[in-house]
C-alpha cells in the first residue's frame, strides 16, 4: 500500500493530475501527533521523516536511533488508534553529512552503517544525499556524487534483502545533488539560484550509471524523485516566494522522464497558492519541518501569555517558558550561533522569532521540556475561559464552539499545527 502510494504519484502526476504528497520532516512529539491527527481527519497516509542529524546510529541530535524514532512515532500512533501501514517513514539527507569534516572513508563507512539501520528499521522513502564535501576535499563532481550515492543505494538494497520478512516493501529512492543545506543556509542572502536543466540531466544520468554499473538496475526503477532548487527558500525575516515563470525549463524537462518527479525541500512559510503551484508545475513532493515547529512555539508562547493572565495574582508556580528557553540558547548557543549574527535585543528577537526557527533544537533540553510541563498542567485544570482563548487563538475558539477540537492545552498546540498542514492539504489534493 505505501509503496503504491509513492508510485501512484508520480503515475498521476505524468498523466497530467496534480496529486502530491506532504512530508513532514521533524522529531518533535507535538509535530508527529499533529501529522498523524490531520491524516486521521482525511483518511489519509503521512510521511513522516528523520534526517541524518536528527537520527542516526548514534542517536543524533534527538538521541534516537532509526528503530528508536520508527518505535516513537508508532507509539504516537497507537494511542491515537492510527493505523501503522499508513504511515511511510523517510530517511532525509541519508548521506556523510554528519561526518562531513572527518576523513572521507570514514565518513562514508559511517554513512552506510546508517543507512543499513534506517532500511532494516523498515524505512521506505529513502533520500541518498552525497552532495557535501568531505574532510578537505575543495571540489565535489556530480560524477563522484552519483558514485557514492550508488554505494550507499548498495548497502541499502542488501540491507533490504536480508530483512526482507521484516518489511513488506522495498526502499524508494530520491536523488539529488543541488539541495537546501540540512537544517538551513546560513548564508542564506536572498537570493536564490535555481537549479539548471544541464544539472538536473548530469544527475539523473549519472546516477542512473553508476547505479547500472553496480547491477542496481532494480533499485533504479524504484528512484521515484529527484531534489532540485526550484527557487524556495527562507532566512530570519524573509520567504522567497515560488515563481513558476523561473522554472518553466525544469517543468519541461522532467515530462521527459516517465518514473521521476520533483522533490521540493525548504518549502516552509510557502503561501498555500504557491504550494499548489509547485505540485501542478512537478514538485509533488514537498518537505516542511521548521514551518510546524514555529507554528507549535507561537502556540506554547500564546498558552504561556494566558498563563499569565490567569495566575498572575495566584501564587501558582508560573512556567516562565519563554525565559527557559531564551537562557538554554544563550548558554548553549551551538545550535544557532552561525545562524544569527545580531546583539543585544536585536539577537534576543532573533532567538525567539527567526523563520530559521533554531529555537526546534531546544525543546527536548530537561528544563525547558519541564518549563512546557508546567505550562501544560497549570492549564490543564478545568476548561479555559472561552474570552480569553478568544483573545489569543481566535480561529481555535471558532474550532472549539464549533465542537471540531476540545478546549485543552493540546488541542490548541496541536491545531496551531494542522493550520499550516491544512495549506500542504489543499496544495497536494492529498486524500
Amino acid at each position: 500500500m505505501r509503496q503504491n502510494i509513492l508510485k501512484k504519484i508520480v503515475m498521476l502526476q505524468k498523466i497530467g493530475i496534480p496529486i502530491g504528497a506532504y512530508s513532514i520532516c521533524s522529531a518533535n512529539k507535538f509535530v508527529i501527533k499533529a501529522g498523524i491527527k490531520k491524516a486521521s481527519n482525511n483518511d489519509s497516509f503521512v510521511i513522516i521523516e528523520s534526517t541524518s542529524n536528527q537520527v542516526n546510529q548514534f542517536g543524533g541530535y534527538t538521541g534516537m536511533n532509526p528503530v528508536d524514532f520508527k518505535e516513537f512515532v508508532y507509539s504516537i500512533a497507537n494511542n491515537i488508534d492510527f493505523p501503522l501501514n499508513k504511515i511511510i517513514l523517510g530517511g532525509d539527507h541519508l548521506g556523510p553529512n554528519p561526518w562531513k569534516n572527518g576523513r572521507p572513508e570514514i565518513a562514508l563507512k559511517k554513512a552506510a552503517e546508517m543507512i543499513k539501520q534506517y532500511v532494516e528499521a523498515g524505512y521506505v522513502k529513502i533520500h541518498i544525499d552525497a552532495s557535501m564535501l568531505l574532510g578537505d576535499e575543495e571540489t565535489i563532481s556530480n560524477q563522484l556524487v552519483a558514485q557514492r550515492t550508488s554505494e550507499l543505494c548498495l548497502v541499502a538494497e542488501k540491507a533490504y534483502y536480508e530483512s526482507k520478512k521484516q518489511n513488506t516493501f522495498p526502499p524508494m529512492y530520491i536523488i539529488g545533488s543541488e539541495v537546501p543545506i540540512p537544517g538551513g543556509d546560513n548564508d542564506f542572502n536572498g537570493e536564490i539560484k535555481i537549479t539548471k536543466v544541464q544539472n538536473l540531466e548530469d544527475t539523473i544520468f549519472m546516477n542512473e550509471s553508476a547505479f547500472k554499473e553496480k547491477g542496481l538496475e532494480e533499485a533504479w526503477k524504484r528512484v521515484f524523485a529527484v531534489v532540485v532548487q526550484p527557487g524556495v527558500e527562507f532566512g530570519d525575516d524573509k520567504v522567497v516566494e515560488y515563481d513558476n515563470n523561473k522554472t518553466k525549463e525544469l517543468q519541461r524537462e522532467i515530462k521527459k522522464y516517465n518514473n521521476i518527479i520533483f522533490e521540493a525541500h525548504s518549502t516552509d512559510y510557502q503561501k498555500p497558492s504557491s504550494l499548489k503551484k509547485l505540485v501542478k508545475d512537478g514538485f509533488a513532493i514537498l518537505k516542511v519541518g521548521p514551518a510546524l515547529t514555529y507554528a507549535m512555539r507561537e502556540g506554547l508562547f500564546l498558552l504561556e501569555q494566558i498563563e499569565k493572565e490567569l495566575y498572575k495574582n495566584n501564587r501558582t508556580k508560573l512556567s516562565n517558558l519563554s525565559t527557559v528557553i531564551e537562557d538554554e540558547m544563550k548558554n548553549n548557543p551551538v545550535n544557532w550561533k552561525n545562524y544569527y549574527s545580531s546583539e543585544g535585543k536585536e539577537l534576543q528577537f532573533e532567538l525567539k522569532y527567526s523563520f530559521y526557527d533554531r529555537i526546534r533544537y531546544y525543546w527536548q533540553v530537561p528544563s525547558v521540556k519541564k518549563a512546557v510541563d508546567i505550562l501544560i498542567n497549570n492549564l490543564n485544570n478545568g476548561e479555559l475561559p472561552l474570552s480569553i482563548i478568544s483573545q489569543y487563538f481566535p480561529i481555535q475558539y471558532k474550532k472549539i464552539r464549533e465542537g471540531v477540537i476540545k478546549n485543552t492545552p493540546e488541542d490548541l498546540i496541536l491545531d496551531k499545527i494542522i493550520n499550516v498542514l491544512d495549506d500542504y492539504s489543499y496544495a497536494v489534493n492529498m486524500s
